[in-house]
């Protein structure tokens, strides 16, 4: 399949310098990836039930005078492809056709192997074949059912695979014809929502969701899929939301249902009225919506047990111990060797969940204990060699909530503990252009969730601490920190923490700016919260603050290159609108009277940092050139900081020469700024003007 990224590729419906999660871009790389994971491994059960060797059918090797033998499914399959109705000269060939098992790769490969011309002669058998495979599937018997849906799944690959260059409509004629188009496949979703909601066999409810996942994926652009019209309006919405409720149909479904149901809302969504959007979003039951958490919750645990369980295993072996023989000269190319596949089928479902339904946000603050911490007997699912590690779905075994014992020594957990962590793996490798796309998708839920008034209240709710021990990208210059270090703090340290390790380890050549510009944005809407709600959050601002001033500082150092590609003055722009925020509003949110004293020696002892940066915009906003508009707004947004320098370092450097001290500590400089300033709270500040800018508005 040639690559589809391209395909899913939608501009951002909005034009501003802020760009908004609210577009289609969620699922610009998702849905291609999705589309080429389920066309490889979609059906390997399915064929390993009904494979035989790859012969054309052929039952056993003949010697070169005998004709060799076939299978009575092929020959079967051989008068289907002939020009004349098979019926006509055996009455019972549809019902003996569904009592044979079935032959995929052969049926697929003769499909493929005509060309336009052919395929036509025999366009009224194949709308037969599809119509006699629908009645099967109302039939008690269930090998006629089973043969039936693999069947249809073949016949509807073969064609597509076929017919890649023709129209939705030409397809749907080949299929079924135009004229009997709606009752077949009305018929065929009514009978795939009663197999679905039946108490009937485990195995045809997992036939079905394949035969549906089939149906979604075999075109390259999900939107391009003119038959997914008639499952708009059969829906089986209801069918998905019952197998997510009902424990035992999650254990053994949940991932398929989620997935299939992640895809058909992003059906043209924006287009046209998708119903699986508007049903989505009104949904409230909570066991449904605890079942989707918990079944994306397990996806995302799973993923991340395997990375630990990779890095484990290759930082006890030989390649680590010759690296610290040598100082981790080859610390980046070990990294190299441990990323794994990311799940984005997975992250488009949480997006979905979390952006179309308010109600699923309480689903993300359920806790539970921590699922890679739990033993529970685990069987792998059953996968193809050519599998990508993290996308394929958890074993049906540990996807279960009630299950899971509670101990006094397991550290609990919940779904955007578990979200953070997986993000905090994908987020480290960001150069192959995959790997950018599924952080930008994390990305954009982070900001979906910093949003929500509910999620911030949680964020931020002192009474619901956790230890996120966030994976961190090897570094020359940093130990690793060890798990039992770390302390117990509200979630939305964790997710600052996750914003600053991005900026202090993304700065590169091929710089990511959309995927700052998200990051920075994360951290501007939780501010937005604390001020607005007056948080003051015990958090290492320090650490924020020296990553803000190193990335500008980068900025400035690459002007020329980046400037090639990317404008860097809109993330300039947020960045010292962040310090603004600190500035104006910071005796609101920050947690003590020393926070602002560090703040303010953080801005005078990189100033030079600050200066730069106003030159810099100082001299293209005086130039006629393209970036005059944009580094004029930087260059009012400096004022304040400016001030601020221009008020306290003449006084400091003064201090410094009449005491005869060449370089002043810190401890020195914040004692020099308590004798100076008045009893007041924050006095000192006072004596700077400050100016409130209308870009800081939350």
């Amino acid at each position: 399949m040639a690559p589809i990224l391209a395909l899913f590729s939608v501009c951002d419906r909005r034009t501003s310098a802020y760009p908004s999660h609210r577009s289609s871009e969620a699922t610009v790389f998702s849905l291609g990836y999705l589309v080429r994971t389920w066309e490889t491994n979609l059906f390997s059960d399915s064929l390993t039930m009904a494979q035989v060797e790859k012969r054309g059918g052929l039952l056993r090797k003949s010697s070169a005078s005998k004709k060799p033998l076939k299978e009575k499914v092929v020959l079967m399959y051989d008068e289907i492809f002939m020009t004349e109705d098979p019926s006509k000269c055996s009455p019972r060939f549809w019902e003996e056709l569904f009592l044979m098992k079935v032959n995929l790769e052969y049926l697929e490969g003769k499909l493929e192997s005509l060309d336009g011309e052919e395929l036509m002669k025999i366009k009224d058998n194949i709308n037969c074949l599809f119509q006699h495979c629908i009645q099967a599937l109302g039939e008690e018997h269930p090998i006629r059912v089973v043969n039936a849906l693999q069947t249809l799944c073949a016949l509807i690959r073969g064609v597509h695979q076929k017919n890649k260059s023709t129209s939705g409509f030409d397809i749907i004629n080949m299929l079924m014809g135009f004229d009997k188009a709606e009752l077949c496949m009305k018929n065929l979703m009514e009978s795939l929502d009663s197999l679905l909601c039946a108490e009937g066999s485990e195995s045809l409810k997992s036939l079905c969701l394949k035969l549906l996942l089939c149906l979604v994926t075999v075109t390259d652009n999900i939107s391009q899929n003119t038959i997914l019209e008639y499952v708009m309006i059969n829906s089986i919405f209801e069918a998905i939301l019952q197998i997510l409720s009902h424990p035992p149909s999650r254990r053994e479904h949940g991932y398929d249902a989620v997935v299939l149901l992640a895809l058909l809302v992003n059906y043209r969504k924006y287009e046209s009225v998708n119903p699986y959007i508007v049903k989505l979003s009104i949904v409230d039951d909570e066991a449904t919506l605890n079942g989707m958490g918990l079944v994306i919750a397990q996806a995302l645990s799973e993923y991340n047990r395997q990375y630990k369980d990779k890095e484990e295993e290759h930082q006890s072996g030989f390649f680590s111990a010759l690296t610290n023989m040598v100082g981790s000269m080859f610390i980046a190319d070990a990294h190299e060797k441990i990323s794994v596949q990311t799940n984005e089928a997975i992250l488009l479902a949480l997006y979905e969940a979390v952006h179309l339904n308010r109600n699923f946000i309480t689903v993300l603050a359920q806790s539970h204990p921590e699922m890679g911490l739990v033993t529970t007997p685990v069987s792998p699912a059953p996968t193809t060699p050519a599998t990508p590690l993290g996308t394929t779905p958890p074993s049906s075994d540990v996807i279960s909530s009630v299950e899971l014992p509670l101990d006094a020594d397991v550290q609990t957990s919940n779904l955007l503990i578990t979200f953070l962590k997986y993000s905090s793996i994908v987020m480290q490798d960001t150069k192959d252009e995959h790997r950018l796309h599924s952080g930008k998708l994390c990305l954009i839920i982070l900001t979906c969730i910093a949003e929500d008034q509910y999620a911030n209240a949680f964020l931020h709710d002192d009474n619901m601490n956790f230890r996120v021990n966030l994976h961190r990208m090897p570094m020359r210059h940093r130990k690793k920190a060890a798990d039992k270090n770390l302390p117990c703090r509200p979630l939305v340290c964790a997710v600052l923490d996750l914003m600053v390790e991005f900026i202090v380890t993304h700065m590169m050549k091929e710089f990511p700016m959309d995927l700052y510009v998200r990051c920075i944005q994360v951290v501007h809407k939780l501010l937005c919260y604390q001020k607005k709600c007056r948080v003051r959050l015990h958090y290492t601002w320090r650490e924020l603050w020296s990553a803000l001033i190193n990335l500008l500082k980068f900025l400035m150092s690459n002007e020329t290159v980046l400037l090639a590609k990317h404008n860097i003055f809109t993330l300039a722009l947020m960045i010292v609108n962040l310090f603004n925020m600190f500035i104006t509003y910071g005796d609101t949110f920050l947690p003590t009277p020393s926070s602002y004293d560090e703040l303010y020696y953080e801005i005078i002892r990189m100033h030079q940092s600050f200066d730069n940066l106003y030159s810099m915009v100082l001299r293209l906003s005086t130039n006629a050139g393209q970036w005059k508009e944009a580094a004029s707004k930087v260059t009012h947004a400096l004022v304040n900081i400016r001030a601020i320098i221009n008020h306290f370092n003449p006084k400091i450097e003064s201090y410094a020469a009449v005491n005869h001290i060449s370089q002043l500590s810190e401890e020195q400089i914040l004692a020099f700024w308590l004798t100076c300033s008045t009893e007041k709270k924050f006095g000192h500040l006072e004596e700077v003007h400050i100016r409130q800018s209308a870009d800081m508005c939350c």
